[in-house]
């Protein structure tokens, strides 16, 4: 038997010019879009996952069609799922399960719109999600100034709907959490109170 040598990886002419990223920042930028696919930074981690069930995407939807009186009375914009979120300050991408906005939000480069300029953000709990939904994603909205938050838990046992404001300091002073089925008052800038049984009744 002969023994082989490992090979030796050498850059080629093409990548010797663009150095390899060297923070989670500078990879989520070098990747390309992936559809399908969500891409966070939470906490100094990048993470890849898998898009959320029918039945995730069906309460974002939900959420939005309980917010499209006032979307369209106020001209807002609202996203489910689908559009990035730039945290002012650390810059680090979220993907939030549902958005609204100002049509004017102001962005970070083409794809991101910047937290500060948000109107409020939501999180549907899966059991895949549960310490970064309940846990650190309040944190990282607070730090970056968005207004309202709101985290849809169909996982708790009994399932639960919180209300995050006033963000100060990488943190919300106020939590309200009902179970779900009961109203909660979304505080301004939205000024809406939600009627969260069409969530038990999906």
């Amino acid at each position: 038997m002969t023994s082989r040598r490992p090979a030796t990886l050498r850059p080629t002419p093409e990548t010797a010019s663009h150095p390899l990223p060297g923070t989670p920042r500078e990879l989520f930028e070098a990747l390309p879009q992936l559809p399908g696919l969500r891409t966070e930074i939470i906490d100094g981690r990048l993470i890849v996952s898998p898009v959320g069930t029918p039945e995730h995407g069906w309460t974002a939807t939900l959420l939005s069609y309980e917010l499209h009186p006032l979307v369209r009375e106020r001209g807002w914009h609202a996203y489910t799922g689908n559009v990035d979120v730039c945290i002012d300050g650390p810059r680090d991408p979220v993907e939030p399960d549902f958005v609204l906005a100002p049509p004017d939000c102001p962005r970070w480069g083409e794809r991101e719109l910047l937290s500060s300029g948000l109107i409020m953000v939501a999180e549907i709990v899966s059991p895949g999600s549960v310490n970064d939904d309940r846990d650190r994603k309040p944190g990282i909205y607070a730090l970056g100034g968005v207004p309202v938050m709101v985290v849809i838990d169909p996982v708790a046992s009994p399932a639960t709907v919180t209300v995050l404001s006033d963000p100060k300091e990488g943190a919300y002073l106020t939590s309200t959490r009902v179970a779900m089925g009961s109203p909660v008052h979304l505080p301004e800038p939205v000024g809406f109170t939600l009627d969260t049984s069409v969530f038990v009744r999906s």
